[in-house]
């Protein structure tokens, strides 16, 4: 029994070597570029035109980003068997998959967030050019 807890022990060692590089390119990619356009995308513009282009060059960051999400979570889906294994020869392996999965879903949230935030901020800012515009019209027709 334990030379067959060891040979899988083993194999999964192997897998995460695998995975890993995949692992590296994703962190790699949020830690560099992710990271950045999220910040990039706090400072939203006043007017509803600058807003709707942050919208549209949110939403093609947001495909890629996606794109590293989608990649990073079937990485993280592979290395679902480590939860079974607990020896001290796994532990460091461990704790970089833990470090994967903490980093990936932090950013996944964030992305979610401002994906959110954007599209609301737009329909509140879309919202209040129809009633600004109502109120023009209506100033309008008030002094004819």
């Amino acid at each position: 029994m334990l030379s067959n807890k060891r040979i899988q022990e083993l194999e999964l060692v192997m897998d995460f070597e695998k995975v890993e590089e995949c692992f590296k390119e994703v962190s790699s990619w949020i830690e560099n570029v992710g990271r950045k356009r999220l910040k990039e995308a706090i400072n939203l513009d006043d007017s509803l035109e600058m807003l709707l282009q942050a919208q549209k060059q949110f939403r093609e960051f947001d495909l890629v980003a996606s794109e590293y999400c989608r990649r990073g979570q079937e990485a993280l889906k592979k290395m679902d068997r480590w939860e079974d294994f607990s020896s001290v020869d796994v532990h460091s392996y461990r704790v970089k998959l833990q470090t994967y999965k903490d980093q990936l879903e932090e950013f996944c949230t964030q992305l979610d967030e401002n994906r959110h935030r954007i599209c609301e901020t737009v329909r509140l800012y879309e919202f209040f050019d129809k009633v600004r515009q109502g109120i023009c019209c209506m100033e309008e027709g008030v002094k004819a």
